[in-house]
C-alpha cells in the first residue's frame, strides 16, 4: 500500500508539470535582424553610413593639405630661420591637433546618433511586442542568438518587423 501511494503522488506530479509545460508557448525573435531589416533601421544605417563617408572623404582631404604643408615646411627648413622654422611648425602641429580633435568629435557625434537610433527602436519595439506577446498568450520571448534551432513557425521576426514598418517608418537623426 505504502508503493501505491508513492507511485500515485508521483504519477501525479508527472502529470501536472507535463500539463504546465504543455500550455507554454515559446517563439523567438531576431532583434538583429528586426533593428538591421524594418525601414526605420534601414534608414537610420543609410543615414549614419552617407555622414561617415561624407566627413571621410573631407578628413582625407585635409590630411593631404596638411601632409603637403608638411613636406613644404621641411623643404623650407634649411632656407629660414630657425624662429620662423619653429613659428611655422607650431602653426602646423596646431592645425593637426586641430584636425584630430575634429575628427574625433565627428566620430564621436555618428557613434551617439547610431546609439539613440538603436534606443528609438528599442524603445518603439518593446511596446510592439508586449502587445503580441499578450494577443497570442505567449509565455517566453527567447531572442535568435540565444536558441540553438528550433521549428521555422515559432519565428515572430517578420510579423515584428512588418508592425514595426506601420508604426515607425523613419527615425530622425539629424
Amino acid at each position: 500500500m505504502k508503493h501505491f501511494v508513492k507511485f500515485f503522488v508521483i504519477t501525479i506530479l508527472l502529470f501536472t508539470s507535463i500539463n504546465a509545460n504543455a500550455e507554454q508557448k515559446v517563439v523567438v525573435i531576431d532583434m538583429k535582424y528586426i533593428l538591421n531589416s524594418s525601414k526605420a533601421g534601414k534608414g537610420a544605417q543609410d543615414f549614419l553610413k552617407k555622414t561617415f563617408k561624407d566627413n571621410q572623404s573631407k578628413f582625407e582631404k585635409e590630411e593631404k593639405k596638411l601632409k603637403e604643408d608638411e613636406k613644404d615646411l621641411l623643404g623650407q627648413k634649411t632656407t629660414i630661420s630657425k624662429e620662423d622654422y619653429k613659428k611655422k611648425s607650431d602653426v602646423l602641429r596646431s592645425k593637426v591637433l586641430k584636425y584630430q580633435s575634429d575628427r574625433r568629435s565627428v566620430l564621436d557625434d555618428i557613434t551617439k546618433k547610431r546609439a539613440k537610433a538603436r534606443e528609438l527602436l528599442l524603445d518603439k519595439i518593446d511596446p510592439i511586442l508586449n502587445s503580441y506577446i499578450t494577443e497570442n498568450g505567449i509565455s517566453v520571448v527567447i531572442d535568435k542568438k540565444y536558441t540553438a534551432g528550433g521549428a521555422a513557425n515559432i519565428d515572430i521576426t517578420e510579423t515584428i518587423v512588418e508592425k514595426l514598418n506601420k508604426e515607425l517608418p523613419s527615425l530622425n537623426l539629424k
